[in-house]
């Protein structure tokens, strides 16, 4: 995942999905708008499920170029051939996944609100860093714009902005970083399709 000119489109799954229903709602949406990756983000620690979401999560992005990773599991991701892993421990794991994958994968790392994470996660051999949550979280802090502005500035590594995001920030962030990375702000609505073109209207 190279930097792109312009912010791109990175779909998580939701945090559960219903096997029989998810493959068409994830088909029509990548069908509608340009996306460069799909993460399974399950909520489940159950392999053999998402193993099979994986399985038919792969199918519809592979049938579209699009690529996909999966949290975490290293191994589900070269069993079920995904292209890569987004790796949550802040960059721990990078240089074990890099190893693992090859130097072709995708290898990503969530490094939360920290700089010094995100730039130790790159060093190791990260693809991209994610960031986030862009607005507070339950208790969680927010990853604020300056971040994403000296990361922009410093660092040539691509870097997503997830979490909590919105239209208005997604527009104020869009200068200054790489990807969206969009879940529950789309599947969790009525119409994913028609919420994620009125959320990501300011890039086009």
């Amino acid at each position: 995942m190279s930097a792109p000119e312009q912010p791109q489109l990175y779909l998580l799954t939701p945090p559960v999905i219903e096997l029989s229903q998810f493959p068409d709602l994830l088909a029509t949406v990548l069908d509608a708008h340009e996306v460069a990756c799909i993460r399974i983000a399950l909520a489940t620690h159950d392999e053999d499920r998402i193993a099979r979401a994986g399985d038919v999560c792969r199918e519809v992005a592979h049938a579209r170029d699009v690529a996909i990773v999966v949290n975490d599991h290293v191994g589900l991701a070269e069993r079920l051939g995904l292209d890569g892993v987004h790796l949550s421990d802040a960059g721990k794991s990078v240089r074990d996944a890099r190893k693992a994958l090859g130097p072709d994968a995708i290898v990503g790392s969530f490094c939360g609100t920290s700089r010094h994470d995100g730039m130790s996660a790159g060093e190791a051999g990260a693809d991209y860093v994610a960031f986030g949550p862009v607005r507070p979280v339950a208790d969680q802090v927010a990853a604020e714009a300056e971040l994403f502005q000296w990361w922009s500035e410093m660092i040539e590594v691509p870097v997503v902005a997830e979490g909590g995001l919105t239209s208005d920030l997604i527009a104020a962030l869009a200068p200054h970083t790489d990807f969206f990375g969009i879940g529950e702000e789309i599947w969790a609505t009525d119409d994913p399709n028609a919420t994620l073109k009125a959320l990501t209207a300011s890039l086009r």
